[in-house]
Parts: C-alpha cells; structure tokens; sequence
C-alpha cells in the first residue's frame, strides 16, 4: 500500500519504461537522445525519483508519443498544470485541499472509469450541493459556520468534480451504494427528499450504472468498507483502487489487489438489486417516478 505520489511515480515509470522499449530503445539511447546521464532515466523508470513535466514531455517527444490523451494523463501524473477542459480545474482550490484529495481528484478526472462502493454516503458525484454541505461539514472539524469561506470552497470543488460525469466522452460510473446510505439521514428529510430524486435523475444516465445492497442480502465482502477503483482508457496499467480515511487516503496498484477489488465488486453487483429494481425501490423512498 502506498500514498498517491508513490503510486503515481511508479506508475508514470512503468509506463515510459514500455514506451521507450515500444520505441526500440535502451536506457542507455534515450538518455543521449534527451540530454542526460542514463541513471536519470532510470530513476525516473523505477520511481526512485520525482519527475518534471517537462522531462516527462521531452521523453515523450524522444518516443514519438502522438496519442494526445495517453500525453495528457502522463503529464498530469508527473503533477503537470497545463492541459485544457475538465483536467486541471482543482489547481485553483490548491489553498484549500490536502494533498491526499487533490491526488484523488487528478486521478478521478482522468480515469475513463470508476467503480465505487460506498457504505455510508451518497457517492460525492451523485450528491445534491445541499446533501454535500452536510456531508462535508460533518467531515470537516471547525466547519460549523455555513457561511465559512472554506467550507463553501470544498463544497464547490465536490460539485465541480461532477463534470467528469458530463465530460465528453462521459466517465462510467458503476456504484454500489449499501442500502443504510439510503437510510442515513443526512441534512434533514427535505435534503433526503432532494437526494432520493437526484439518484433517480442520475440513474438513468447511461454512463451511470446505480444499485443498491440490500440489508437482506446479510454478511458480504463489502463490510469491510468502501472503495474506489479507477480505469484508464490508455492503459489498464494504471488502474488503481483507493482506500479513504479520515486523515488519509491508500492505494493499491499491485495485479493482485487489483483482482482482488475487482472480484469483490462484481460478487457485490451479484448480490445488489438490479438498476431496475434499484430505481424502483428508491422511488418508494421519496426519489419519484
């Protein structure tokens, strides 16, 4: 288990390592071809170091690398501030995020797909602004004010990072919600209302793939707690499945854990109420028809 600037590091050194075997060369060769000592090449390929975006770029241009999405992902990896749309929005609420969830979101924005399960909340793409107030100044100590600069700040960036959802093309987004999210009153009954009727609206979207995990389906590998697994259009080499805590975030990147996660989630989707039912059964808790 690592920190996302860990993972990211060896995932961003794997990845060149293939494409400048890809481009037939040796360590050795690109070193030379971009100007450096081999052992800064070799650094970067293990992880050993941090890497800037434009060595990152130079890289790139050594390999002839055209494919401008697989460019872009890895120049964010390397922490990269350039970029248009949906991909560096967050940099403007740098004063206010930990690292932790600014690593999240730079994956999140990047990923082509998620598949969440979450045990205790709403998923925070699927929330109403009301439902994350509430959600985010329980999470948050010291926020009590709803007038606090910083919380309106967090709240905005949870609404902000909804777009990946309206993105073209859209994220896939896979969730299993246990049904005691449903339950959990969060902000009121007006505020739940709200919520039912945005889980509805969002569970028609064909990116959005929602069910829920009913209590009579009993024990399940899901008690253990939430996760996140993202997927990368460009390379499945990049997937990674993170585990939140409250002061932290993990992630795990080995093939087998990430085996492990997948399995898990589709024997919850197994053992979950169709979409269909799914919608059914959140209409009759306030969601509409």
């Amino acid at each position: 288990m690592q920190h996302g600037p860990a993972v990211r590091r060896r995932k961003l050194g794997a990845e060149l390592r293939a494409l400048r075997t890809g481009a037939g060369l040796t360590s050795g060769e690109a070193a030379r071809l971009a100007g450096w000592h081999q052992s800064k090449v070799s650094r970067i390929e293990t992880g050993a170091s941090g890497v800037k975006p434009a060595d990152v770029r130079l890289l790139l241009d050594v390999y002839a690398v055209r494919d401008a999405q697989l460019r872009e992902l890895l120049l964010v990896l390397a922490g990269s501030d350039e970029g248009g749309g949906r991909h560096n929005w967050w940099h403007a609420y740098r004063g206010v995020l930990p690292p932790t969830y600014r690593d999240f979101i730079s994956l999140e924005s990047q990923a082509s797909a998620m598949r969440t399960l979450e045990t205790s909340v709403v998923p925070g793409l699927l929330q109403t602004p009301e439902y994350a107030r509430a959600v985010t100044r329980a999470a948050v100590a010291g926020l009590a004010d709803e007038a606090d600069e910083r919380l309106d700040a967090l709240v905005a960036v949870r609404l902000a990072r909804q777009d990946v959802l309206r993105g073209d093309p859209p994220m896939r987004l896979s969730a299993v919600l246990d049904e005691a999210v449903l339950h959990r009153e969060i902000g009121g009954p007006e505020v739940m209302t709200r919520q039912m009727g945005r889980l509805m609206e969002a569970a028609r979207l064909p990116q959005v793939r929602l069910q829920v995990l009913p209590f009579k389906a009993g024990e399940h590998i899901g008690i253990t707690g939430p996760f996140v697994i993202f997927s990368f259009s460009s390379t499945s080499d990049l997937d990674v499945v993170v585990l939140d805590h409250l002061t932290s975030s993990l992630y795990l990147e080995r093939k087998e854990d990430l085996q492990a996660y997948t399995e898990a989630f589709n024997a919850l989707r197994i053992h979950a109420l169709s979409p269909e039912e799914t919608l059914d059964y959140i209409a009759t808790l306030g969601g509409g028809a």
